[in-house]
């Protein structure tokens, strides 16, 4: 049986190709709001919405004009406990850190984890071992992305359909859900350790026309979007996502790229929870929905991320805005939030 031998360009060549794979970013979308989770949730922005079905957790706030506060808290939401799984152990994660080292450092010398590259059976242990450092450097990022993410809220919300029947329009009613962080002074005070004391907010009621408008919205802000129109953007999202979304475009524009999004459907909604603050009334929502979601040349109309006919399906985490005592029409969209 003739040897296959393995240069050092071939190792080196390698060991790029599996750093490639395990920290590439993740593929991205021409959908408005694919740029991560953004925008601002009133007195809640640094605090993670109520999990619903259709949504379990959310995605920390990445861009937001809100001040960087401490999450509120109070004595009626737990947060989940965080587990680090198998890398919870300061020993474990030596263990794995050790193993990608020696993995690494193999690759380069000619050695390796499985000796013997000077046959064929050799060559198929260098390759199990480039799957193993991929498997074991993508577990190490996904364990990371976890820790940086909020805990969560243990509770599921209340879910019933309208009035007891089965839900309409896709959306899940939740029975007048309020932030589960809107508690008064005096719990601020029992477990805040002295500090400011929360925002006044009260419950507010969502009827049936403000999930259609929000319905409408998440439509209207996916075609304004990929239509580049910014006039129409200013009009049903605040000044923030208006600015965030031409950033974006802008950033597109100078790749000579172009989104196509098209035939949004909203497939699940649930209302996470909505409240009403002395000057502004909000509602989150989650959504899943489907779309056309594609990036395209902009000269030449050639395909360069996504699918230009079949639909992407997408969850997204959306908090709505109107001022106190407003109308079903005067909502606008505040914020974006990808699920973790």
């Amino acid at each position: 049986m003739s040897s296959i031998k393995i240069g050092r360009s071939g190792r080196l060549l390698a060991v790029a190709t599996v750093l490639a794979l395990a920290f590439a970013p993740v593929f991205a979308h021409a959908r408005a709001g694919s740029g991560g989770s953004m925008g601002s949730r009133g007195s809640f922005t640094n605090s993670a919405p109520r999990a619903t079905p259709t949504a379990p957790n959310a995605g920390q706030m990445q861009r937001t004009q809100s001040p960087q506060t401490q999450p509120q808290q109070s004595f009626n939401r737990t947060a989940a406990p965080q587990s680090g799984g198998m890398f919870s152990s300061p020993l474990a994660r030596g263990i794995m850190g050790g193993l990608i080292g020696a993995g690494l450092f193999g690759l380069l010398s000619g050695s390796g984890l499985f000796n013997g590259l000077g046959s064929l059976a050799g060559m198929f242990g260098f390759l199990i071992q480039i799957a193993l450092i991929a498997v074991v450097a993508m577990l190490v990022l996904n364990w990371w992305r976890r820790r940086q993410q909020p805990a969560m809220a243990t509770g599921t919300p209340r879910m019933s359909g309208l009035q007891g029947a089965a839900p309409q329009d896709g959306y899940a009613r939740t029975a007048n859900e309020q932030p589960a962080n809107t508690s008064s002074s005096f719990g601020s005070s029992m477990f805040g350790g002295g500090a400011a004391a929360q925002p006044v907010t009260k419950k507010l009621n969502v009827e049936g026309e403000d999930y259609g408008a929000f319905e409408r919205l998440l439509a209207d802000v996916q075609t304004a979007y990929a239509a580049e129109d910014t006039a129409t953007l200013r009009r049903i999202v605040t000044p923030e996502m208006a600015g965030y979304f031409e950033d974006d475009l802008e950033a597109m524009k100078k790749r000579g790229q172009a989104t196509k999004a098209d035939n949004v459907k909203l497939l699940q909604g649930d209302l996470s929870e909505s409240w009403s603050e002395p000057d502004y009334e909000y509602a989150t929502v989650a959504m899943r929905f489907s779309l056309i979601d594609a990036v395209v040349d902009r000269v030449t109309g050639k395909l360069i991320e996504g699918d230009l006919n079949k639909p992407n399906e997408v969850t997204e985490i959306w908090t709505f805005v109107r001022p106190t005592g407003g109308k079903p029409q005067d909502w606008k969209l505040s914020a974006i939030q990808q699920i973790g």
